[in-house]
């Protein structure tokens, strides 16, 4: 439909459009939240490349 191409206009326009919805003051919060969703969700990925651990028995019961 647009081609799928966001030039540097474009996101201007939608930046000034964010900050008069939003207010300097949120605006600032919700980059900050958002940097954070993706330090976790990167920090997830990267525990998820590690092998499993490997499964260990329990110790055999004591029968008396």
């Amino acid at each position: 439909m647009f081609g799928g191409k966001l030039g540097v206009p474009e996101l201007l326009i939608i930046l000034v459009i964010a900050l008069i919805f939003f207010g300097p003051s949120k605006l600032g919060d919700l980059g900050k939240g958002l940097g954070d969703a993706i330090r976790n969700f990167k920090g997830s990925m990267k525990d998820g490349e590690q092998p499993p651990a490997q499964p260990t028995t329990p110790p055999p019961a004591d029968k008396k």
